[in-house]
């Protein structure tokens, strides 16, 4: 049944119907930043932050690792990889997609792990912490407790690299929808949502999460016994017009250079929040 509102949603459920969700999306996970240009812009964005932070030889927790997208990148750049994720089913495809690009190698084991619970991890473990896709986003009212325990894992002069998912970011990428849902379940259903972040607040959604400001990343952080190395959002021009993205990307000059801008872009302080997705580098303070 939707939580309401007024309600107190509980994480533990919400958790678990996350990890239902992603067993039964499976393979639909490993297409999502390929199938379309803006997904491809926004996997090299991803790529481009996270390889500003590597170094060879190191010791890395990839946390909601999925299908392995992330994985072979940082194979290819000589890691050494424990593999998490919530879902079972995205472990397994994880397996047999590394194994297939010939990375398996660099895998070091692989864990069912829920974000919120890093325990079984003795400080100072690693040289990062990757946390790409979200996984803080579904941590839903146990943020603090999650980032806390990814920066307890993470050694001094490690990172910890995370996305969530953002509020205004995806007010605006999917502002047809969210009118939608003010038309059908009235503006206290849209007033929750923007006020808490929290998608638990709109009856009937199967696929839940808690969105970000960058401001309250920064603060989260901060809260959590960590500084802000770096910040970006996921996409910006990208978001626009899908033909004009296709024209580019058919031209190797054309797509290098916008790639470069939208990079830049995303970096920058006044854009952070209008992606779908916010990225930041964090260590502890």
């Amino acid at each position: 049944m939707a939580d309401t509102p007024g309600d107190a949603p509980s994480s533990d459920r919400s958790v678990e119907a996350i990890r239902r969700y992603y067993d039964t999306f499976a393979e639909g996970e490993a297409d999502r930043l390929t199938k379309d240009v803006a997904g491809r812009v926004s996997f090299e964005i991803h790529r481009r932050f996270m390889v500003n932070h590597l170094t060879k030889s190191q010791r890395i927790l990839e946390i909601g690792a999925g299908p392995g997208r992330f994985t072979t990148v940082l194979a290819e750049h000589g890691a050494r990889v424990v593999v998490t994720d919530i879902s079972p089913v995205q472990l397994h495809l994880n397996e047999v997609n590394v194994t297939a690009a010939g990375s398996e190698h660099a895998v070091e084991a692989r864990h069912t792990l829920d974000v919120r619970d890093t325990s079984r991890f003795p400080d100072a473990s690693f040289d990062m912490v990757l946390a790409y896709g979200g996984p803080l986003s579904y941590a839903f009212d146990q943020e603090r407790q999650a980032l806390a325990g990814l920066l307890r894992i993470v050694k001094p002069e490690g990172v910890v690299i995370a996305s969530v998912m953002s509020l205004w970011g995806s007010w605006r990428a999917r502002f047809p929808g969210a009118t939608q849902l003010a038309i059908r379940y009235g503006t206290d259903v849209t007033d929750a949502v923007i006020r808490t972040g929290d998608l638990r607040h709109v009856p009937g959604m199967t696929h839940v999460c808690r969105m970000f400001t960058w401001e309250q990343i920064a603060t989260l952080v901060a809260e959590c016994g960590g500084e802000i190395l770096a910040g970006s959002a996921s996409n910006w021009a990208s978001l626009e017009d899908p033909t004009i993205l296709a024209d580019i990307e058919r031209s190797p000059q054309l797509w290098e250079r916008f790639i470069a801008y939208e990079t830049a872009a995303c970096a920058s302080v006044g854009a952070r929040d209008g992606g779908t997705h916010i990225l930041f580098a964090a260590r502890r303070s």
